[in-house]
């Protein structure tokens, strides 16, 4: 069984590429079609996964650029949508200090291997890795 803190980041990843998709409407607005769609009512978890993606849409610029540096001969829109709302979640939690980096890293790629690419966990780990260095948090 996954833990309320996974599942809600596994959300916050749906509202952000949605968020992206759709042009940057309001979140609150993409949760309650999230809802609709997955028919998820695990409160805790969504209210969790709002809130997330509503840090990390506030501060996307700061994010993007953060991942930009760090992704060495990668230009951000190169990188596939998921991954870069990926890098996003895990970067802001290596920012805002609140689980151990290791955790925000390895919750990043447990998200990768769900939802990218073959290629994406390593890829994610490599650039969120890099960036726990740069802060000074591993």
């Amino acid at each position: 069984m996954l833990r309320i803190e996974t599942k809600a980041r596994a959300r916050a990843l749906q509202l952000l590429y949605a968020w992206e998709l759709q042009g940057g409407p309001s979140v609150p607005a993409i949760a309650i079609g999230l809802v609709r769609l997955t028919g998820c009512r695990e409160t805790s978890v969504l209210d969790r996964a709002e809130e997330l993606a509503e840090q990390v849409v506030t501060r996307v610029a700061a994010l993007d650029r953060h991942a930009a540096a760090a992704a060495d001969n990668w230009r951000l829109s190169r990188i596939a949508t998921v991954e870069r709302n990926i890098l996003r979640l895990g970067i802001h939690e290596l920012e805002q200090a609140e689980v151990p980096p290791k955790v925000a890293i390895d919750e990043a790629v447990r998200l990768a291997h769900w939802f990218a690419g073959a290629r994406a966990p390593g890829f994610v780990n490599g650039v969120l890795d890099r960036i726990a260095h740069t802060l000074r948090r591993l």
